[in-house]
């Protein structure tokens, strides 16, 4: 089979591989589309950083490079022991393997298992024509859902768990700092808010796609000034302020938009060691939560049901690229920043 494989920065090549093995608990899904995120580009350009720079190949037993892809859809075609339930299906998988058997787990909290691993970035993922996974992962794809909106169930999983992880109560005025690639799925996660949701970025086409999102309101700040206009929009305060641009500094501006007693959601990722006014935080009782990944049982389901009622392709897809071309059409484009959306990518276009 064809497979995308990282071998250093800027190194990643279309090989041909052998088709994996479903084992025990496991089966061979046949990928139709997969999508690519920020994290699949950073380990293209500076990587590997996640990636194990050797995985074992199920079927092979040899080490070598990792395939990535983590955002997939696609039919069962083969099962393992104790999997033979699943052949046939048409399927989306949720990124992260979880063991079912630590605390975390027990407690329904999957994405902070002990064990925790995930498909293209620990191991091979579906990058490629075909992939070995953990049924635990899947999920059934509805039959009104089309593979272009399934493949978008993984990152909307993100966004709702990132809402369920809000805590938003009844006409709460929620703020959404970045309304990028996950500031866009929390944005569909929060379909049906009946409160105010004003989007903030500093890219004037972010904004138009976040009020077809379902944003009340949108604020166009800039590098130099990124709180202007929001005290006119807030004088009170924000219930609820989202932090997903991962923007040194984003964080401390979140605490100083959230209304007394509200609460801040720390979804963007940052490296750099931030500052933030504590004393502030503790004389306003101000609730500080974070939130990643998504919880298979929880989200992956409830993201196809709305995808399969609630199409989003048209407002967040920007191109389906074959396999063979997505270096040039997907992962150098979208690292020099000049797509401003979803790539998918097929491993078996016509």
């Amino acid at each position: 089979m064809l497979a995308a494989v990282l071998h250093s920065p800027g190194d990643l090549r279309i090989e041909d591989r052998a088709v994996p093995v479903a084992g025990a608990g496991q089966a061979l899904v046949r990928v139709t589309l997969n999508g690519l995120c920020g994290t699949d580009v950073t380990e293209y350009t500076k990587g590997p950083m996640m990636v194990p720079l050797t995985t074992r190949h199920p079927g092979s037993g040899h080490l070598g490079p990792t395939i990535l892809g983590h955002e997939f859809i696609g039919e069962v075609v083969g099962t393992g022991e104790g999997a033979q339930d699943w052949m046939g299906r048409r399927v989306a998988s949720g990124a992260g393997v979880s063991c079912g058997r630590c605390r975390a787990c027990l407690r329904g909290r999957t994405n902070l298992c002990e064990r925790y691993y995930t498909l293209g970035l620990s191991t091979d993922g579906a990058l490629a024509e075909f992939v070995a996974v953990p049924v635990s992962t899947l999920r059934e794809i509805p039959p009104g859902c089309p593979d272009i909106e399934a493949a978008l169930a993984q990152p909307l999983a993100v966004g709702l768990h990132a809402v369920s992880r809000a805590g938003l109560e009844a006409g709460d005025t929620v703020v959404l700092i970045g309304a990028g690639a996950i500031g866009s799925f929390i944005l569909a996660g929060l379909a049906g808010h009946d409160g105010r949701v004003i989007a903030v970025d500093v890219d004037a086409a972010r904004l138009e796609n976040a009020g077809k999102l379902g944003a009340t309101e949108t604020c166009l700040v800039t590098v130099d000034d990124p709180l202007a206009g929001l005290a006119e929009l807030l004088p009170r305060g924000a219930d609820v302020v989202i932090e997903s641009s991962g923007v040194p500094g984003a964080a401390q501006r979140a605490v100083q938009l959230t209304t007394m007693g509200g609460t801040v959601l720390l979804v963007g990722l940052t490296k750099t060691p931030q500052a933030l006014a504590l004393a502030d935080l503790v004389l306003r009782e101000i609730t500080v939560r974070t939130t990643v990944a998504h919880v298979c049982d929880a989200d992956l389901g409830r993201a196809l049901d709305l995808l399969a009622t609630r199409p989003l392709s048209q407002l967040l897809v920007d191109r389906v690229v074959p396999l063979e071309s997505v270096v040039t059409d997907a992962l150098e484009p979208l690292a020099a920043g000049t797509l401003g959306g979803k790539v998918l990518v097929s491993p078996h276009h016509a």
